[in-house]
């Protein structure tokens, strides 16, 4: 039932876990509107009968104690509800188990907290059937090839340019300021970073929902002179449509948004707005594989570029790959520029980084199986045990 030309064996589910984990780091990630203390991880694990495994991840970045809420939304929720499940298609069992939940996310007022944690799940099956027929999730997917544009992201108010240049040794040409602080300092950081990596790197902007309608009216403009391809997120989310579109008239380059959209109603409404030009569903923290291949195609259909938003472990940024290579097109995938080592031990088969693109491999899945020994000293609660 996967799809056509496709040889599957519907799997029996066995079990669902989940591992929480949680990484120093010495330089705090600051936004404009929070700031992260350490890396926190949630993984996803599906289990079949047959000793198959699929891999997910789940977003959990803010309020610090959202890994351990997260992981305990799979292990008393959902694990109970999947074992036993038959898979024979990702997305139906997804939906099936999205549709059993929407009662209790009304009940509990934790919409983005389950729908969160039903991403991770639908990534997991999507990977699990891409194991089982042997394929790489992104041929499963439908796309042509594993090659991908990237670029560099997370560069914060402190240490910018620093950042952005060993970032450029690793591999990359494209670069994303965090701005959304001070604007005097704002335009300072962009001044300074264009000039350090000159007038041939592609730059882009996150303000993080900073702005006020009459903030962004002002900042916009001044940003795009410095020859930046996208300013992210210059409005709140939940901003009036009228406001988007006032605003993408006005900014001078391309409005960004989408990674705190939820629902495929809410990407609908952004598509037919017509005022973004580049649209960012996160894999982690709304519909997984099968919403945002979806919304993605929708977007491009519409003309408007396609560019996943994530930041977090390598589970979810492999599928953020797997997505984009499956979509097409000319969009760049969001690699974070921040050291992670919980990214850094689960992204094999994405890295290194050249001329600004990676190549996905043809390993079935999302690549090679998550080392769980060698993430166990981040491990929190349940222990990383293979």
């Amino acid at each position: 039932m996967i799809g056509s030309g496709t040889d599957w064996n519907a799997a029996t589910l066995e079990g669902v876990d989940a591992f929480v984990f949680r990484a120093p780091c010495e330089v705090p990630v600051r936004t404009s509107f929070g700031v992260m203390h350490d890396r926190p991880a949630v993984l996803v694990r599906v289990r079949d009968r047959d000793g198959g495994e699929g891999w997910g991840e789940i977003w959990c970045n803010f309020p610090a104690v959202g890994a351990d809420h997260r992981a305990a939304l799979v292990r008393t929720v959902v694990a109970p509800m999947l074992k036993g499940a038959v898979l024979e298609s990702p997305s139906a069992l997804a939906g099936s188990l999205e549709r059993k939940l929407e009662v209790l996310a009304i009940q509990s007022g934790e919409f983005g907290p389950i729908a969160q944690t039903l991403a991770g799940i639908d990534q997991a099956l999507w990977d699990l059937a891409a194991r089982r027929l042997g394929l790489p999730l992104w041929r499963l997917l439908g796309g042509e090839h594993g090659a991908i544009r990237v670029y560099a992201s997370g560069l914060g108010p402190d240490g910018a340019v620093a950042t952005a240049l060993a970032a450029r040794e690793r591999g990359h040409v494209a670069f994303k300021l965090k701005v959304g602080f001070d604007h005097v300092d704002d335009l300072r950081r962009l001044r300074a970073l264009r000039d350090a990596l000159g007038p041939e790197a592609t730059l882009m902007v996150d303000a993080n929902q900073a702005w006020d309608p009459d903030m962004a009216m002002q900042r916009c403009p001044e940003m795009a002179e410095f020859g930046v391809h996208w300013i992210e997120e210059p409005l709140r989310a939940d901003a009036p449509v009228e406001a988007w579109r006032q605003l993408a008239a006005h900014a001078g380059t391309a409005l960004a948004a989408g990674e705190n959209l939820v629902g495929r109603a809410s990407f609908d409404a952004a598509i037919s707005a017509r005022a973004l030009g580049v649209l960012q569903p996160d894999v982690a923290k709304w519909g997984g594989v099968s919403g945002c291949l979806s919304v993605a195609r929708s977007a491009m259909e519409a003309g408007i570029r396609y560019c996943p938003h994530f930041l977090g472990a390598g589970i979810g940024l492999r599928m953020s790959a797997h997505l984009l290579a499956a979509a097409g097109g000319d969009g760049l995938l969001e690699i974070d520029a921040n050291p992670n080592p919980l990214r850094e031990l689960t992204c094999d088969g994405l890295l290194p980084v050249r001329d600004g693109a990676v190549e996905l491999s043809a390993a079935p899945g999302i690549g090679p199986l998550p080392d769980l020994g060698a993430l166990a000293r981040f491990g929190i609660g349940q222990r990383a045990q293979r």
